[in-house]
């Protein structure tokens, strides 16, 4: 059996045995005929708000935030909709807050293709810096006692606009809506809470999960903090095409877009597999090591206690080069120590939870990672053992774990949730 995983721009077919191989996939519908009159006629109608045009007064300062470069979000169809809704709104009265939570910024050239050379000339876009204080504002503590710090252009802006894109995420629940204020456009020591030890190891913490989950609680509690005028966001099926369009009042249209994505996403499994290939999602979700735990994350739903996963991400940027993950990986010789340094009382790294959800998937599973950009050398000191060969190790894990053994295909990754029908409701 050929199967193409979503890998770097390109794709990586890999050949696997046909009798004991389940490929599972989401249900994507085909991209919308018409990206840009769904997206007009999203803002024309939205969910429990007035359109856009009836919120936004000639000369308020608007605020729009957008994804980073590591997410695939269709960021100038979106703004170009909202600034052709905007008409009595001049583009020096608007900001741009690329949210890149805890990331690094994204350069010029990079902008220039997430937005378009004449948005990037018209408008003043910001990338949004967690590590700069000057740039911050302190809007007070939420009920769980998370502190808040947030960008200052966001707070002090006389509207605030939300634009992402809505898929599961792999401890917060989903993406978009809320997430794009926090930790969007959150100070480090606001993440650092929110992303915490005992949020993060929380049982809600996961993919597909709202109510109860403690993030993705405090994050919505961080966004009627400042208030969010008005939310955009869309659906996207595999090839990064628009689904569906929500927009109007944040919780209201993010519920919706929620909905549609479940729907699109999760595919229920009768037992867990013995072997589970994965990806990131190909480009630019898989650009580095960081990004890719949430691949094995979403393998790691199916996969038995003591099974391989075998991931695939191109990780054209390394482990990355921001925060302290690398650094952090290098402090334990195992995902137990590195799990017990997380959990020490008072241990606050940025990056801890991207360690702390890795050593949780390495206790479960043997994971091997085939990547074209990290030496042997820098997998095996992130803990991973190097593949080479996709193929060639579904088969050996495959022989490894005896007659009858199973084997699952993810390929497009956390795109799809898989959970096996005895342990989820």
């Amino acid at each position: 059996m050929l199967v193409k995983l979503d890998y770097g721009t390109d794709g990586l077919e890999v050949d696997l045995p046909d009798e004991r191989t389940t490929v599972i996939e989401p249900a994507y519908p085909p991209g919308v005929d018409n990206p840009r009159q769904a997206l007009r006629q999203a803002l024309a109608a939205p969910l429990g708000a007035p359109p856009v045009a009836d919120i936004v007064k000639a000369g308020q300062r608007v605020a729009i935030s957008v994804c980073d470069g590591t997410r695939p979000q269709p960021r100038e169809l979106m703004l170009r909709a909202l600034f052709d809704a905007l008409v009595e709104t001049r583009s020096e009265d608007i900001t741009i807050l690329v949210a890149t939570g805890t990331h690094r910024a994204n350069t010029d050239d990079e902008l220039r293709a997430m937005l378009g050379d004449d948005i990037v000339e018209r408008y003043r876009v910001i990338n949004h810096d967690a590590r700069a204080p000057a740039t911050l504002a302190r809007v007070g503590d939420t009920t769980n006692g998370v502190p808040v710090w947030l960008n200052r252009e966001w707070v002090e802006a006389d509207i605030r606009i939300t634009t992402g894109f809505v898929e599961p995420h792999f401890f917060a629940g989903f993406s978009g809506g809320p997430k794009m204020v926090a930790p969007g456009l959150a100070g480090i020591e606001t993440t650092m809470v929110l992303h915490d030890a005992r949020h993060v190891g929380h049982p809600k913490a996961t993919w597909g999960v709202v109510e109860g989950n403690p993030i993705h609680d405090d994050v919505r509690e961080i966004a009627r903090m400042t208030g969010v005028d008005f939310a955009f966001d869309v659906t996207l099926n595999g090839e990064k095409e628009i689904t569906a369009v929500f927009a109007g009042e944040l919780f209201a249209e993010h519920q919706a877009a929620r909905q549609n994505s479940m729907r699109e996403a999760m595919r229920e499994v009768a037992a867990p597999f013995d072997v589970v290939v994965t990806t990131n999602s190909g480009f630019p979700l898989d650009q580095n090591l960081y990004q890719s735990i949430k691949g094995m994350s979403a393998a790691a739903k199916v996969v038995r206690d003591g099974g391989v996963i075998l991931c695939a991400a191109e990780c054209r940027d390394g482990l990355p080069d921001h925060g302290a993950y690398s650094e952090l990986l290098k402090r334990g010789s195992s995902p137990d120590e590195l799990l017990e340094m997380v959990h020490t009382p008072g241990f606050a790294e940025p990056d801890q939870w991207q360690i702390q959800v890795q050593s949780q998937i390495q206790k479960r599973a043997h994971v091997r990672v085939k990547t074209s950009f990290l030496s042997t050398e820098a997998l095996r000191a992130a803990h991973f053992e190097p593949m080479e060969d996709v193929s060639e190790s579904a088969r050996a894990a495959l022989r490894d774990a005896g007659d009858g053994a199973s084997l699952c295909v993810l390929p497009r990754g956390p795109q799809t949730i898989p959970y096996v029908r005895s342990t989820e409701s």
